[in-house]
């Protein structure tokens, strides 16, 4: 992940008035980590006006997802610890999200079908964060980072979801997920593959 996206700049604000505070990055991660999960309980609850809400507790995880990080550079506090924990919440959470959202449309178009959908997409981008983990027991912290594009990580890419679910294309997203996020898990696992052969070559 980048540290110079548009989300970044919005972490900052929440970030900076606690740089001279008690507050830790850790403690930060904790507050991303439940509201991601709370975001998934309530996408699961099916109903247009939950999942709404839920979309807009998942994009406040987002945020304090970047918040943390902030924090701990602002204020001095990094540790591999807490960038190990940061990456399993957003395991956590990025995960949950979908599969709340394949329970929440289990009654739709799709049927049960829906929860499979939710499954492989979430399973698929908590494998894509295990293997970015992988990647830096390889090649140090931060080997698994793609650069940002106009102001935007790769992982924003996860606003899409509460967007779709906004303006009512909530299986569209889901089943577009399904199919996308396995080809990510595939790519991660060349760049893993290509480093572990080559690891001068991919530091």
């Amino acid at each position: 992940m980048s540290h110079n996206t548009w989300l970044h700049k919005a972490a900052g604000v929440i970030a900076k008035p606690l740089v001279n505070t008690p507050v830790t990055p850790n403690q930060v991660t904790t507050v991303r980590l439940a509201a991601g999960i709370g975001a998934a309980v309530l996408m699961a609850m099916g109903t247009q006006y939950w999942m709404n809400i839920a979309g807009g507790l998942f994009i406040a995880s987002m945020i304090l997802d970047r918040a943390d990080g902030v924090l701990a550079r602002l204020s001095g506090k990094t540790s591999p610890g807490g960038h190990l924990y940061d990456l399993w919440a957003d395991a956590i959470s990025n995960g949950l999200i979908f599969v709340g959202l394949g329970i929440g449309l289990r009654t739709g178009t799709y049927g049960s079908d829906a929860l499979i959908y939710g499954v492989i997409a979430g399973g698929s981008v908590a494998s894509v964060l295990f293997l970015v983990l992988k990647l830096e027991d390889l090649d140090g912290e931060r080997a698994g980072e793609i650069g940002a594009f106009f102001g935007f990580d790769p992982d924003d890419a996860m606003l899409l979801v509460p967007v779709a679910i906004w303006v009512g294309w909530s299986e569209q997203v889901l089943v577009a997920a399904s199919i996308g996020a396995p080809f990510f898990v595939v790519l991660f696992v060349g760049i893993f593959l290509y480093r572990r052969k080559n690891p001068k070559n991919g530091r």
